[in-house]
């Protein structure tokens, strides 16, 4: 473990375990359950594993982006802390990269079964065969037409599709898993919990036995989950589904040990919740101001990010921009103009 001092939890927050799992490492923070950290080579800087022992055998509950770095840790677990007990599958929470990504190369090699749920499975595979980069080609267009400078744009366009290059392939079959279900693994039973607007039918895992939730980025106990507009479906509302989606986690007891992606396990899950709303609600209430003149999604982006932003960051942000404009738009607040120059802008909605 790597000693370090006390992290300080947000308000109505607490950190039972403080001290992170290093390299190759594990923390148990439950009956049968495990925490292991993989690197990420973007400012967030780590993803959150989890190992679920499984009678005999392991569990493994998302995988780490694809990159030699992470294949070497994966390994340096199996020779030591996971030794003497086979995988038995792999279940992944969705399909974003830091959580999809060694699926399918772990898969391969344990030659064991992939569990999700058949969106983000279909969402992995589909990008994954984008070869020519027409799914990122796609969503520079949108941010194109919402007024993102052209430098950004060309910076973007010249990435391609970066998805397929941070996953393995996904495996050609898996096994479903659905909202409600409730998977035995070892000595517990663990319900399937949707979430949506982070992904499009993201898995949370609900223990209520040891009062335990593997909440993937649906809830995060510092930073909130990004929530973007998606280019293959411009006219949603994902914000709307982020937000309604919080019910079914407000509904947990309240001693709920919430296992997130990113950052500490953590108490708190009410009081995260009502953080979150409340994070939502104070961006919303400044675009609705801004807004008094019609205004680009570009425009929005310094508003709600007051940090420098690199080319990674400056998707989430046009994306989240666009996420909450649209869900002005969807409550009346807004209304979207389309100018003769392409771009589209939000401005008050008329009067009735």
């Amino acid at each position: 473990m790597t000693s370090l001092p006390r992290p300080i939890a947000p308000s109505g927050l607490d950190y039972p375990y403080p001290e992170r799992p290093g390299p190759g490492a594990l923390v148990q923070v439950g009956p049968g359950v495990f925490w292991l950290r993989m690197p990420l080579p973007f400012a967030l800087d780590h993803i959150n594993l989890w190992l679920l022992e499984d009678g005999d055998g392991w569990t493994i509950v998302d995988t780490g982006i694809n990159r030699d770095e992470v294949k070497a840790l994966w390994q340096a677990l199996f020779a030591g802390p996971m030794a003497g007990r086979a995988v038995k599958r792999v279940i992944v929470t969705h399909f974003h990269p830091d959580h999809m990504g060694l699926a399918g190369w772990l898969s391969r090699e344990l030659a064991v079964p992939v569990w999700a749920t058949q969106t983000e499975w279909l969402m992995a595979t589909a990008l994954y065969r984008d070869t020519d980069g027409k799914s990122s080609a796609q969503q520079v267009a949108l941010y194109a037409q919402h007024g993102l400078d052209r430098t950004w744009l060309d910076t973007l366009d010249g990435r391609g599709n970066t998805y397929r290059k941070r996953i393995s392939e996904p495996p050609g079959t898996y096994r479903r898993i659905v909202d409600g279900e409730e998977l035995a693994i070892g000595a517990h039973r663990w319900q399937v919990l949707i979430g949506t607007g982070h992904a499009p039918e993201h898995a949370c895992l609900w223990c209520a036995e040891t009062g335990i939730l593997i909440s993937g980025d649906q809830i995060l106990p510092r930073i909130t989950p990004n929530v973007s507009l998606a280019a293959a479906e411009p006219d949603a509302d994902p914000l709307s589904l982020f937000l309604g989606s919080l019910d079914r986690f407000a509904a947990l007891p309240a001693n709920t040990l919430v296992l997130p992606s990113h950052g500490y396990p953590f108490h708190g899950l009410h009081a995260r919740i009502s953080a979150i709303r409340d994070h939502h609600d104070d961006r919303l209430a400044d675009i609705l101001e801004a807004c008094a003149m019609p205004r680009t999604a570009a425009e929005m982006v310094p508003l709600l990010f007051k940090r420098e932003l690199d080319a990674h960051q400056i998707m989430f942000a046009m994306g989240e921009s666009l996420s909450h404009l649209a869900h002005l738009a969807a409550r009346g607040d807004l209304t979207r103009i389309a100018a003769d120059d392409g771009v589209h802008r939000f401005g008050p909605a008329p009067d009735g």
